[in-house]
């Protein structure tokens, strides 16, 4: 199903550029700014990249990875396509209604990968782009569990695993690229929906089947703080908050949500002696967030807040500052026909028109 939808957004992207609808419907499409996600950047494993997807490889974290190429081949399309790239700082007035001229991007990256520092800093440097850097404390502090990371190593090296989550055995055959992909789908639903307690459970039992730390991911894969201590000096960075722990927020009570909230706020300013203003819901779906994770946001003393929810911005957000939707950039579309698609809004007019007369008739009575 996963290989069914991505083929499908693949051919929608191409019949947009095709058809050059990105072009004659970018007028009512593009908003007046958009929000741009990205999570690894780093270059292609040998083997990998877009043949190994073609050829059906079991990689089902793909879409959270994308080459330094792609990369810059996204800030040459924003600037062709004539976006300005600004500070998360500036999107609210930016929002606002009364201001008139180019439109805005903002380019943001989730969990705090080591890998950001070294291919997307020098990239994005030299190219004087201001981005914002949303960071995990339990990553930085190597002490978090990267669950998705963990699950598909398990499955990649065996021909049949066994989990437990919570109180269910799940026995699973996983010995094609098919069973891999349908095993990895079937268990991180599971997770998804399960609470804290019951996911955590799962992380320290397959660590301690495989005997190993189940930290030791973070520790592998993501920023310390003397890293991110390095970024927040550059007056290009912004870092703002991800959690405390990388929870699915609508699975938690509100006092959890907000001390998640909250202490990632207060964790990452006493660490880099800065204001930190910013927040990006983790897992930031519908499913994941909603009203009542906005406002514990806004509780929480942030000025911002994004989703993972598609769409451009648009002035009528000015209101909505705390479910703010991003443009994922996602691995497994890495072609210009996708990029242009995005960046005229052309996907998403059906969903963005929606939602302005929604925000008009409320705001007319």
């Amino acid at each position: 199903m996963g290989d069914l939808r991505h083929a499908i957004f693949a051919g929608g992207f191409s019949a947009i550029a095709s058809s050059r609808a990105d072009r004659w419907l970018r007028p009512f499409a593009q908003g007046c700014g958009l929000i741009l996600t990205f999570h690894h950047v780093r270059p292609d494993a040998p083997g990998g990249g877009a043949h190994a997807v073609a050829q059906g490889q079991f990689r089902p974290n793909r879409s959270l990875e994308v080459t330094p190429a792609f990369l810059e081949a996204t800030l040459e399309a924003l600037a062709h396509a004539g976006f300005e790239c600004v500070s998360m700082d500036e999107v609210p007035e930016r929002l606002d209604a009364s201001r008139r001229g180019r439109p805005f991007a903002v380019i943001t990256f989730d969990d705090g990968y080591r890998d950001n520092v070294e291919h997307a800093w020098p990239i994005l440097r030299r190219r004087n782009v201001p981005w914002t850097l949303y960071v995990v404390p339990r990553f930085a502090d190597g002490r978090g569990v990267l669950w998705w990371i963990d699950l598909e190593r398990a499955i990649a090296g065996a021909d049949s695993v066994v989990f437990r989550v919570g109180e269910d055995v799940l026995s699973l055959q996983t010995a094609t690229p098919a069973q891999k992909a349908a095993a990895f789908a079937g268990v991180a639903r599971r997770l998804r929906a399960a609470g804290g307690k019951e996911l955590r459970g799962f992380v320290m039992s397959l660590a301690e089947r495989e005997g190993r730390d189940p930290a030791a991911t973070s520790r592998e894969l993501c920023a310390d703080w003397e890293d991110i201590a390095a970024l927040a000096r550059d007056p290009l960075v912004t870092i703002g908050a991800h959690s405390m722990s990388h929870p699915v927020l609508s699975r938690e009570t509100a006092e959890t949500v907000l001390e998640e909230l909250g202490e990632s706020r207060r964790v990452i300013a006493g660490r880099l002696r800065r204001p930190v203003r910013h927040l990006a819901y983790p897992h930031g779906d519908r499913e994941a967030v909603g009203v009542r994770e906005h406002v514990l946001a806004r509780a929480a003393g942030f000025t911002t807040a994004v989703t993972t929810r598609p769409g451009h911005l648009w002035p009528a957000h000015r209101a909505h500052c705390h479910a703010l939707p991003r443009l994922s950039m996602n691995g497994r579309h890495q072609t210009d026909a996708a990029l242009r698609a995005l960046l005229s809004g052309v996907p998403f007019l059906a969903g963005d028109l929606a939602q302005r007369l929604h925000a008009a008739t409320v705001a007319g009575g």
